[in-house]
């Protein structure tokens, strides 16, 4: 239901973050549903967290990484689809970062639900885009492959 229509209408805010190495992005394969999927490092925006925070925590928790955030790549709004059973239809507001790899923490426990983190070049990602878990995977790639960086300044959280 619309606003207009006397409902409350939230999308689900996410962060992702593009990590680049000699050439490769740290991606996640993780497990949607019954299918495995190819992902950056991303996840939902926490009650008190900031937009920052949450992609650092996110890359963390899912690639065993600790980064430095360094640019806002862009911000997109997606709808995924509604499935045959009903489910999907989300509306999703997902801010994506650049980041610099820091230091892979030794023996890290990933996230519930990743297989693995893994280094890809461009060209491999691209190859698996039938396996990107939603179109924003891609989009955001191709934003910062093109060179797309905007100051850290356009994600503040004000006090």
């Amino acid at each position: 239901m619309s606003y207009r229509e006397g409902r409350f209408w939230q999308p689900d805010v996410t962060v992702a973050t593009l990590v680049a190495r000699d050439g490769r992005l740290l991606c996640v394969e993780e497990r949607a549903g019954e299918r495995l999927v190819l992902n950056q490092p991303a996840g939902h925006l926490e009650p008190d967290e900031s937009l920052l925070e949450a992609a650092l925590r996110e890359t963390r928790e899912e690639t065993g990484w600790h980064v430095r955030i360094t640019h806002l790549v862009g911000t997109y709004q997606w709808k995924a689809p509604v499935a045959p059973d009903g489910s999907g239809g989300r509306h999703y507001l997902r801010f994506a970062f650049a980041a610099e790899p820091l230091e892979e923490i030794p023996d890290a426990t990933l996230d519930e639900g990743i297989v693995q983190a893994l280094w890809l070049t461009p060209r491999q990602l691209q190859a698996e885009v039938a396996r990107h878990r939603s179109p924003l995977v891609w989009r955001a790639v191709a934003d910062y492959l093109a060179g797309n960086r905007h100051p850290l300044s356009l994600a503040q959280q004000l006090p």
